[in-house]
This record gives C-alpha cells, structure tokens and sequence, in this order.
C-alpha cells in the first residue's frame, strides 16, 4: 500500500506543444504544482524554445510531432493554434501519449470526434482545459445546486463584457474559419460553466452573434438563451468590445483574479492604435508573447482571488447563488450568506489535478472528449443559430460522469 501510494503521488511527466500566450497563463502552474514537470516543449520561434530550455532545463523541439516522439513525454499539453488542435490530438495518441488541448477543442464536432476516436483507440485520455468550469467557485456552487438544499435548478445568467478583440492578434485570431472570434476563444470558458452548474445536458439555443468592427472582422459579441433537457433555461452574453468592463461585478479583479488598476481604461484600444498595420500588429504579439524582448511572466505568490469569467448567477427555486473571485454568495429566502473558497497559491491547479488523478490513479476526468465534444456543440450552434436566425436542437450532450 506504501509503494502505491507513493506511486499516486509522481509527477507527470509533460511535453508542452506551443510555447505562446496560453502556455504562459499555465506556465505558473507547472512551475508550482508537485504533481507536474516539465521534460519538453516545441515551438517554431527560436527565442521561445531558448527561453524554455533555460526556464525549465527541458528539450525544446521545432516541431510538435517531434515532441510526440520523445519517449519521457507522457502527456503532452496543446496549446497551438486552434485549427491545429485536431491533428496534432490525433499526432499524440498516435504515439501513446494522454492529452490535455486547451479549448476551444477544435474547430467542428467532426473533428472533436475524430480526437475522441483517436484517444479511445490508443488507450489515452483526452481532457479539454484550461476553461473557468475549473475555478474553485464555480465547483463549489455545483455542489450546493446538486445538494438539493436549495431546491432544483431553474435558470443560470452570465454575462462578460471585456476588452477581448482589441488585445494584439495574428490574423487567424481574426478569421471565424480558423478559430478566430469569442465564440471559438471565449465562449467555451462561459458554455463549460452554464453546463457544470447545470448537469450538463444542454437541448436547444438560439442566439445572435455581432460583427462589429470591419478593421477586426469576426465575431466580437454574442448574446444566447440555452435550454436544459430538465427544463432549467440559461442566458449567456458576451462582449469582447473594450467598453464597458463587467470585472466591476467581481470585486474589479481581473480574469486571473488580480486587482485591476483603475487607470487602465481603454489600455488595449490605446496600445493597438500605435500599431496600426498588421504588421506592427503582429510583431507587438510576438513582443509580448513568451520569449518575446518584451515578454514578462506574472510573478506573485498567491493573487488575490480565484480566476473568473464574469458575472455569473444561477438560480434555484430556494436561492440564488453567485460564484465569484473569493467564494459563493448564497442569497436565500430570509438571508444572505458567504462561504468562501480558499486561494491556492498554484494557479488553475485544477486542472493538473484532474489530469493527474485521470492518468496516473485512474480516476475518470470530468473534462474529457466527450464533455469538449458537447461544449464545443453549444458553442458552433451559437454560431449556426445566429447565421439561420433559428433555435438550433442538440444531439451530443452528456451529463456529468460523477452524479
């Protein structure tokens, strides 16, 4: 018993495909967790992979299919462009290595189930992750909502207005057909929470999708009215328009649960207008993006408060209750009532842990393919549904693995 319990705690061992903006939001992470190390990484950009090789003293390969065949690899991290992460998925499992794809999974149902099918062939998990259905909070009200202590489930509301389309973007950022737009980057973050407070079993959405700006042509806000099959409903906004900041709901921290500085209105519309061919564009990403000359990691030993994305409220017949950066407020029939979430000082260690416990103790993770497949689902019907004008049925959902 000694000896397997010791083995429960080893660390996985990773191979990071994609040294970019995702892989440095995760990068404290991996620094922190015990259960995680670092062997290898790959990236096309010379300077990435030199500074990969120092911070982690790893291979770093030009290549993804490279990284898949290095033999100390177990799990490989894709963090890549999104229209890359089908193939690349598939690449992994070819070489026996479980996977974790950052969302969005990919860029068509058919292509999340040819992931699915490759994972399951290999033997290899396959989880989607990073999304804020991780966060501390968001848990915690999934399990007051499935203690039944404040009735059933009936209507979830969430909304984030943020400064998402005017942060610097290489140009398939900016293309719908190659991921590009919230619906691809932001609303699988919103999708995963309404389906985690929910059960999971979305039936039907219809929504509207807005194109904005012709200078950052894709889509840049959404608005979508879900239903469950239980019949609990749910409305979902988004705005990535660098107006209005609903992080006002949330104590004014920011998504990765830090104090803003409340002189930085307007900071990304300022910083974009000083770079304004798409050229400039391009190389003010690449300055800024790991291993770029302007590239600074975000150091501190604990934020604030936990990771978030926006106002969130979902709604039982006994209460209603709030996620947020700190802990779950429960407004109840007589009273209002705090409990808090304790920060841990490793950030999104949620998600190590779900891919550690699935690999390496065999416990079956809450985000693997089939749930992505079903996020993924929700969002390209929001897609649809705006481009049809119609309410669009869904047909791949499934409910959470462990209730």
């Amino acid at each position: 018993m000694g000896n397997a319990e010791r083995d429960d705690q080893r660390p996985l061992r990773i191979g990071a495909a994609g040294l970019g903006r995702a892989f440095s939001l995760m990068l404290p992470t991996f620094r922190r967790h015990p259960l995680a190390r670092i062997v290898a990484g790959a990236d096309p950009r010379p300077e990435a992979r030199q500074l990969f090789a120092d911070d982690f003293d790893a291979r770093a390969y030009a290549t993804v299919e490279d990284l898949c065949a290095d033999a100390e690899v177990e799990a490989v991290y894709i963090s890549t462009p999104h229209h890359l992460h089908a193939e690349q998925a598939r690449m992994a499992a070819s070489r026996g290595k479980h996977i974790l794809v950052e969302k969005p999974m990919a860029l068509s149902t058919s292509e999340c189930l040819s992931m699915i099918t490759a994972a399951r062939a290999a033997g290899v998990h396959l989880i989607v992750g990073h999304s804020h259905s991780f966060d501390a909070p968001i848990a915690r009200a999934r399990a007051l909502v499935a203690s039944g202590a404040y009735g059933p489930l009936r209507m979830v509301s969430a909304l984030n207005f943020t400064d998402f389309l005017y942060r610097p973007r290489r140009p398939e950022e900016l293309d719908t057909l190659k991921g590009g737009g919230v619906i691809f980057n932001q609303a699988p973050h919103q999708v995963d929470i309404l389906r985690l407070l929910g059960g999971g079993r979305l039936a039907s959405v219809r929504a509207c999708a807005g194109s904005w700006d012709q200078a950052r042509p894709t889509q840049g806000a959404y608005s979508a009215f879900f239903t469950f099959e239980n019949g609990c409903c749910a409305s979902l906004t988004y705005s990535g328009y660098a107006h209005f900041d609903s992080d006002e709901f949330c104590g004014s921290r920011d998504e990765l649960g830090d104090a803003k500085d409340p002189t930085s209105y307007g900071h990304a519309r300022k910083a974009l207008a000083g770079a304004a061919a798409s050229d400039e564009e391009l190389a003010l990403k690449a300055s800024r993006n790991y291993g770029g000359p302007r590239y600074a990691e975000r150091l501190r030993l604990a934020p604030p408060g936990h990771q978030h994305f926006g106002f969130v409220l979902a709604s039982c017949e006994k209460a209603d209750l709030r996620p947020g950066p700190t802990g779950v407020t429960i407004y109840g029939d007589q009273s209002v009532m705090f409990e808090a979430c304790p920060v841990s000082d490793i950030p999104r260690r949620e998600v190590i842990d779900e891919l550690h416990q699935a690999v390496v103790c065999g416990r079956p993770p809450v985000h693997d393919g089939e749930w992505g497949l079903a996020t993924m689902e929700a969002c390209l019907a929001i897609l649809t549904s705006s481009k049809q004008g119609r309410e669009i049925q869904l047909e791949h959902q499934i409910g959470l693995r462990d209730e």
